[in-house]
Formats: structure tokens, sequence, C-alpha cells
């Protein structure tokens, strides 16, 4: 399928945003006095910021907290975040097979373009504040043929959009989790992409 468009989540898929995300939730405690779980707040990325500050912040100040934490992002956030294992080999392989990455994310996408470059990740395109109906909308509008994620959220959202969804089992779902919300295939990390796209009919592999 020459110019197929494969979509990707970001955050646990193909970034390991912890200790990042981690440190601008310091920040923002140290700048608000307001308590925030860090542990766990991170321990279940995938939503959108909007949804995690509602656990801490009263409704009429998360927008104002969604703020701070976005302005506070580039300076705590970038540098600490690393590629998840197979992330490099994953873009390369979908571009090997005559294809294009888009990055479909709950995250702000001026924050997201700031992984990819700062990590050299060489993907097409972000697309962002995207979450569930919003993600399969995006996936429609590229005419994606597959999305790969980590959280349910990114299953169901390919399934709404009528594409194969690739369970990728280094976020906070585990893979009987991502199976039951649509995902046709789990793998432990990227590394097990090529297979996934030999078997949805994806290639053949071109010279890299």
């Amino acid at each position: 399928m020459p110019g197929f468009t494969l979509g990707f989540d970001l955050d646990m898929t193909l970034v390991d945003s912890r200790p990042g995300i981690a440190a601008t939730y310091h920040a923002l405690i140290a700048e608000t006095g307001v308590h925030i779980d860090v542990e766990a707040a991170v321990a279940r990325l995938g939503p959108p910021l909007e949804h995690e500050l509602a656990h801490w912040y009263p409704a009429d100040e998360v927008p104002e907290a969604v703020a701070r934490y976005r302005a506070l992002y580039p300076a705590h956030a970038i540098a600490p975040s690393r590629a998840l294992p197979g992330a490099f080999e994953a873009v390369a392989e979908v571009h090997a097979r005559g294809g294009r990455v888009l990055v479909v994310t709950a995250k702000k996408a001026e924050l997201a373009r700031l992984h990819v470059e700062h990590l050299g990740l060489p993907v097409d395109e972000v697309a962002g504040l995207a979450w569930q109906d919003g993600k399969a909308r995006r996936l429609r509008e590229a005419e994606a043929v597959g999305y790969v994620g980590d959280h349910v959220a990114d299953m169901a959202a390919a399934r709404a959009a009528g594409v194969p969804g690739l369970g990728v089992s280094t976020g906070p779902c585990t893979a009987d989790e991502l199976l039951a919300a649509g995902a046709g295939t789990v793998i432990a990390d990227l590394t097990g992409l090529p297979a996934w796209l030999d078997q949805i009919g994806l290639g053949p592999r071109g010279p890299v």
C-alpha cells in the first residue's frame, strides 16, 4: 500500500515521558502549593491533562493550572524524557515500507513536537489535543491504516476510525486490557512492529 499513513500515540508508545512529566508536576506543586500525588498521576498517563488536574484542583482553577503546567513543561519535561525501545526503528520501518508516521496525541501539539525534535524522531506529522473521538476523527482525516498506542482509549479510537489497533504494553494498560478494548494484536514494545506490519500486509520492506 504505497503512500500509507500509520498513526502512533506519543506518551508511553514512542516516548517515555514519565520523568519529565513528574518533574513538571513537581514544579507546578512548588508554584501553586496544591498537592498532587505525582506517582499516581504519572502511572495513569493517557487522558488529557485537564482530566488529571481535575483530581487535584477545584473545577474553576483547572484551566489556569493547565496553562501553568504547559508553560512549565518545556523547561522541565523535555530533557529527561527518552525514546522507548524500538521507537526509532519503528519509524524507520514505516518509512522503509513507503509509509508516513502520524503522531496523534492528547498532548498539545507544540509540546509533542518538542519531544520528537529533541529526540530526533523523524515523524512526518504531529496532531495534538486529540482524545478518543478526536483521535478517531484525525485518523480518518489522514486515511490512516492503523493506530499504535499503549492505552485502552487508543484502541477504542482505532476501532471508531475503522482501522486495526496495535497495543503496546509499555504504558499503564495491560495486554489483556488492550485486547479487551479492541486491539487486534499486543506487542511488548515497538521492536515487534515489523511483524505486525507484515501481518496486516503493509510491505514489502524497501531499502533503508
